[in-house]
């Protein structure tokens, strides 16, 4: 049985995501660095990175962007199942906050 091979998919979607993430920080430094989940250090690093480096990090073998949160319940409201689909993002987004909050604190 022969596995596929993941890896220009990786690095591709790991190339989008460093780009995105450079220009989010670029354009609104503090709601990238909560949306992104990363500290003022990590922010500095990938805002510093030249093309090149962006390229370079983008061919590593490791998936670049992952899940945030470990919680089932929160990923299952960010997908709109409960009892209201209508506000569950809502509800995701007030949970993952709290959650944010908690690791800074």
């Amino acid at each position: 049985m022969e596995r596929p091979d993941f890896q220009a998919e990786i690095r591709e979607l790991n190339l989008a995501y460093l780009m995105l993430a450079q220009q989010m920080l670029r354009s609104d430094r503090e709601t990238a660095m909560f949306r992104l989940g990363v500290t003022k250090e990590v922010a500095d690093l990938i805002e510093s990175l030249s093309a090149a480096k962006l390229v370079r990090m983008a061919n590593s073998q490791m998936l670049m962007p992952s899940f945030r949160f470990d919680d089932a319940q929160l990923l299952r409201l960010m997908a709109g199942e409960g009892r209201d689909p209508a506000t569950s993002s809502l509800h995701a987004a007030i949970i993952a906050a709290g959650k944010t909050l908690g690791e800074t604190a």
